[in-house]
């Protein structure tokens, strides 16, 4: 079905539909003077016997390169559908204090980071790609999507606060993995949820029933440790240790079927979405066809020439 980007402008149609009028009235008028015309003969000189119906067809056809053109001015279009990819990946980011312990080069933050954006830039580009981060709570950075500078530019943005809510990050990219439309597919999208974190659970749901929500929607788990026994970081004024939790993160890869790293290089990455899959549904885009419209339009305009040279030898 046709229909137009900028429809104001079919209000350009209103002159030409003036201009045929004005035609259709003088032509009206000519055969009313022509039928009180008595001198015959030369009646016959002014329209020469044959020309007929072509006296109109020049005019027809240069009166319907105006209308043609009007429409394009309106900028019509085509709806076409095009494929969508689905499948999903959230990347959920430890952003509590103990992130900031240097136990591992330069810094635990700075290390999940440059092993965030080596992920991104690996992943295919059809898959859609969201961020969490989560320390006293977890928030979405970026919903789901194609667009790779969005995220990069979101995790090296990254900020550091108190307490650390592992169950809530994956309870927010569970969500974040819903909102995906359906865009016409059967079933949720496949997805994956990679969780990179140092610190034991201070804040909200346990990891334990985090755990439990992403087996049941099949979402795997991912996990990445960052840290060693050895960790201390400086919070207000007081070193404390932060050991890394490897017990709980392994567990909650092994629960979902996931996969637990402590030194992920992207080859290993790799495994997280080797074996996801695919869900394809379709996205309708207008696929403007402005071009066509005045390619019509010269072809008209082309031919009231000819057909004017041809019967009349004079242009319209």
């Amino acid at each position: 079905m046709i229909r137009f980007l900028q429809p104001w402008w079919l209000l350009a149609l209103l002159p030409v539909l003036l201009v045929v009028g004005f035609y259709v009235w003088r032509q009206f008028r000519k055969r009313q003077y022509a039928m009180k015309f008595t001198n015959v003969d030369l009646l016959r000189s002014l329209a020469p016997k044959g020309l007929g119906w072509r006296r109109h067809a020049a005019a027809a056809a240069s009166l319907l390169s105006l209308f043609v053109l009007a429409l394009a001015m309106a900028r019509p279009s085509v709806d076409r559908e095009e494929p969508l990819e689905r499948a999903t990946v959230m990347l959920a980011i430890d952003v509590s204090l103990s992130m900031e312990a240097d136990d591992v080069a330069p810094n635990r933050i700075e290390a999940a980071q440059e092993a965030a954006k080596a992920f991104v830039q690996e992943l295919p580009p059809t898959y859609n790609l969201g961020l969490v981060s989560f320390a006293k709570a977890a928030n979405v950075l970026v919903s789901p999507t194609k667009d790779r500078a969005a995220v990069i530019t979101a995790i090296e943005g990254l900020t550091l606060a108190e307490a650390t809510a592992t169950g809530e990050a994956v309870f927010t990219s569970l969500d974040a993995i819903r909102s995906v439309p359906a865009d016409g597919a059967d079933g949720a999208p496949p997805a994956r949820i990679v969780l990179l974190s140092d610190g034991y659970r201070t804040s909200g749901r346990s990891v334990e029933d985090a755990g439990a929500a992403a087996a049941a929607a099949n979402v795997p788990v991912s996990t990445i440790a960052f840290g060693t026994d050895t960790g201390i970081v400086d919070i207000r004024g007081v070193l404390q240790r932060v050991p890394v939790d490897r017990l709980s993160l392994q567990q909650l890869a092994e629960k979902t079927k996931g996969y637990f790293y402590e030194a992920a290089s992207v080859s290993e990455l790799k495994q997280v979405y080797e074996d996801m899959g695919s869900s394809i549904g379709h996205r309708v885009q207008p696929q403007e066809i402005t071009q066509w419209y005045a390619g019509a339009a010269l072809l008209f305009g082309l031919a009231a020439a000819a057909m004017s040279l041809l019967w009349t030898s004079r242009l319209p």
